[in-house]
């Protein structure tokens, strides 16, 4: 499993949790609803840049949806 791929299980996994549609998660980032569901599907990579923007919207550490999860 490569990191995009990391990163969209736990986006979805974190963003489910917190009981958060793509549409509420694009308005708190500033980021469009397909850019988010594109990296959710690890379709798209994400920059550092917007890696953080997701995890302030998430209020998560940025290395929780980058670490593979047992």
């Amino acid at each position: 499993m490569d990191l995009n791929e990391v990163m969209a299980v736990n986006l979805r996994r974190i963003r489910h949790g917190k009981k958060l549609t793509q549409e509420e998660l694009a308005h708190r980032t500033g980021l469009s609803t397909r850019h988010i569901g594109a990296i959710e599907r690890a379709e798209m990579s994400a920059t550092l840049t917007v890696l953080g923007q997701i995890s302030d919207a998430l209020g998560v550490e940025p290395a929780e949806l980058v670490t593979k999860s047992n």
